[in-house]
């Protein structure tokens, strides 16, 4: 979005006969409170006059096309190119002298040019217009949620810290938060700090459900260092959604009364806190034994009363942005359509839906044969913010991404392959960033360090960061296989340009030459035999060597080249609860396996495919020279039964063992 927008300001004199049922003067001041691509954020005041006016209609003519898309303190309605504001029931009075005000965001397309003039209960208001600039603050006006959203981004979260449903912050494995956490994420280019609290091993019983005045102190003080460093804070319930609120459906007053008096103290906590503090009424909401429609009807309760409760608080809280979820954070339409539902009734422009995306599951946790990022996982992922800024974006209501990753990593960032993880991760930024979606990276403390301060995956980030801006050329693959039973050839890889042209091949600070080296034809790169024989030197197991893709814009794309011959495993005997399958890999990564009976039905977990998930089933151990199958595995698999183990590879080799259990007793054969 850019820094400056217009404002415009159109004062509106009138003297005209007077009617009986309109004021026989008025001045109408219409102003763009902010504007974006695309959309528009305008504030209305109408000051009478003449006599009262008991019931009113503003009616006016766009001169470029806008659309009214949402409003407040006002119904508005449109046909064609005209629009009409009338009272609601609060407001319909204005008093000889007195004012009312209402606005409402709009859609634009390719000019954003004021009303002209307006009319009163059928009196047109003639009068001058006048134009003024003005330049967006970091403390956008309260009313204006897109464009307060919009700096908002990139995010990230402070995850495995004060959500720790432990004793205290450090109970799952982080360090004590520091401010030099904070300025150091900061440095990182983070615009806003996304700061998850679970609160319920904090508070008293009922009725009052006090909250430990130390660790409410501690949180202050948390949000205190992120907002003294410039960041958008948002703060929420979180772990407490499966605790305690899920219960809900049985013990629906006494869920209510706690979570009502967990926001009421948070409200007063942080009453006056800085307008960049943003509440979050509720972490990946979820209740048991209710379908989804209940649930809806459920969360819908828990969202009216954390508005209600912010916003009779008072303060700034008055108007302080309010970030509501849909029911599991979920981008399913009717999810969507449900949040939607509620954000219309509450008729309050300060309003935020979140969502969650962790990618398409087989891909995300490497399961059901989803090793790649493939066009099933890049839909999944386009559809789900299609669908949020379809229902909410382009309606003006702003959506924040509160966490996004992949499921996989909470084991750890290898369960995904590199290559398929980078393009993953560059695809997101990118079209979050053309659906207007602000996003907020999940950090459990296995991305940045929090006391080194330094980034686990450089190669991650660096796509990401440069996401935020632009695209990054990519490739079918990061990783080129030649069998060194064979003799070497040339090698092709297809090119993702993403908008972006080709720029050159290196190895390290060695440029490779064009035409001797590589070719490039279309969308195809192709490494001449020479350079591949010259590359990969006495051709040991491995990676021989690293080259690195350049293009026009973006981060380079990283390319190993790794000689390989077939794995070879090893019978053995071990237990259900360590089985490790002898493994010459010789240069070959493992990608997934199969696992079938002899009758050709599936064994396993997730029996509903063949392909079992990585690492939470088996694992490469590729330093210990063996292939681990888990607990996990054998505690879903027959007793007695033969099962047929079938190991890809991603040379695109495949290697066939058989395993059967006898009780805790495990037997693995070649044949």
């Amino acid at each position: 979005m850019a820094a400056a927008v217009t404002a415009l300001a159109t004062s509106v004199g009138l003297m005209a006969v007077a009617q009986a049922e309109a004021a026989p003067g008025c001045r109408v001041d219409y102003k763009v409170a902010g504007q974006w691509a695309g959309g528009f954020s305008a504030n209305v005041s109408v000051t009478n006059l003449g006599d009262r006016v008991d019931g009113w209609r503003l009616v006016w003519t766009w001169p470029s096309g806008q659309q009214v898309t949402q409003a407040w303190n006002a119904t508005v309605t449109s046909s064609g190119s005209q629009a009409t504001a009338s009272n609601v029931g609060y407001n319909a009075v204005i008093a000889t002298g007195a004012s009312v005000s209402f606005g409402f965001n709009g859609s634009w397309t390719g000019a954003n040019t004021a009303p002209s003039s307006f009319a009163l209960n059928g009196v047109t208001c003639d009068g001058g217009t006048t134009t003024t600039t003005t330049t967006t603050t970091t403390n956008p006006v309260p009313g204006n949620a897109m464009e307060q959203v919009a700096a908002m981004q990139p995010g990230w979260n402070l995850g495995n810290s004060l959500d720790a449903t432990g004793s205290d912050e450090t109970s799952w494995g982080n360090p004590r938060i520091t401010e030099a956490l904070l300025d150091n994420v900061k440095a990182q280019g983070f615009k806003s700090i996304r700061i998850p609290v679970t609160w319920g091993q904090h508070q008293g019983g009922a009725p009052g459900y006090t909250i430990e005045a130390a660790y409410l102190d501690r949180v202050k003080e948390v949000v205190g260092w992120a907002l003294a460093d410039g960041f958008h804070v948002m703060l929420n319930i979180h772990h407490d959604s499966w605790q305690w609120i899920s219960a809900m459906p049985t013990d629906h007053a006494g869920v209510l009364a706690r979570y009502n008096a967990t926001w009421t103290q948070l409200a007063a906590a942080f009453r006056d806190a800085s307008p960049k503090l943003v509440f979050e009424s509720v972490n990946e909401p979820q209740f048991t034994g209710v379908d989804a429609a209940r649930g809806d009807q459920l969360l819908h309760e828990l969202n009216t009363s954390f508005r209600d409760i912010v916003r009779r608080s008072g303060g700034n809280n008055a108007a302080r942005l309010l970030v509501l979820p849909t029911l599991h954070t979920s981008g399913d339409q009717a999810r969507l359509d449900a949040l939607a539902t509620s954000i219309t009734g509450y008729r309050d422009p300060n309003l935020v839906a979140t969502i969650h995306n962790y990618g398409y599951w087989p891909f995300s946790v490497n399961v059901a044969g989803g090793t790649r990022f493939d066009a099933t996982a890049q839909k999944d992922l386009t559809d789900t913010f299609d669908r949020a800024h379809a229902t909410f974006v382009a309606r003006g209501v702003p959506v924040v991404l509160g966490e996004y990753g992949l499921l996989g990593f909470d084991r750890h960032t290898g369960t995904i392959q590199q290559g398929e993880k980078l393009k993953f991760f560059e695809y997101l930024g990118h079209y979050a960033r053309t659906k207007n979606i602000t996003t907020m990276l999940w950090d459990n403390g296995q991305h940045f360090g929090r006391t080194s301060f330094q980034w686990s995956d450089p190669e991650l980030i660096a796509q990401i960061k440069s996401s935020w801006t632009t695209r990054s050329g990519t490739a079918s693959a990061d990783q080129v296989f030649s069998a060194r039973s064979s003799a070497v050839t040339a090698k092709t890889l297809t090119l993702n340009l993403n908008g972006t042209s080709f720029a050159g091949l290196s190895q390290g600070s060695t440029e490779l030459a064009r035409g001797a080296d590589y070719t490039v034809s279309g969308d195809q790169l192709t490494l001449t035999a020479s350079a591949m024989t010259r590359l990969s030197g006495s051709r040991a197991y491995g990676t021989n060597a690293v080259l690195h893709a350049r293009f026009s814009q973006g981060v380079p794309w990283r390319i190993n080249l790794i000689t390989h011959d077939t794995p070879v495993l090893g019978n053995a005997t071990g237990t259900t609860s360590s089985f490790r399958i002898p493994t010459g890999f010789r240069g070959d990564l493992l990608a997934t396996m199969e696992a079938k009976y002899a009758d050709g039905t599936n064994a396993g977990p997730h029996n509903w495919t063949s392909f079992k998930e990585f690492d939470r089933t088996f694992a490469p151990d590729y330093a210990g020279s063996a292939t681990t199958l888990t607990s996990d595995f054998f505690a879903e698999v027959n007793d007695n039964a033969r099962v047929t183990l079938t190991f890809h590879y991603w040379s695109g080799a495949r290697v066939t063992y058989f395993v059967t259990r006898s009780g805790s007793t495990v037997t693995g054969t070649t044949g």
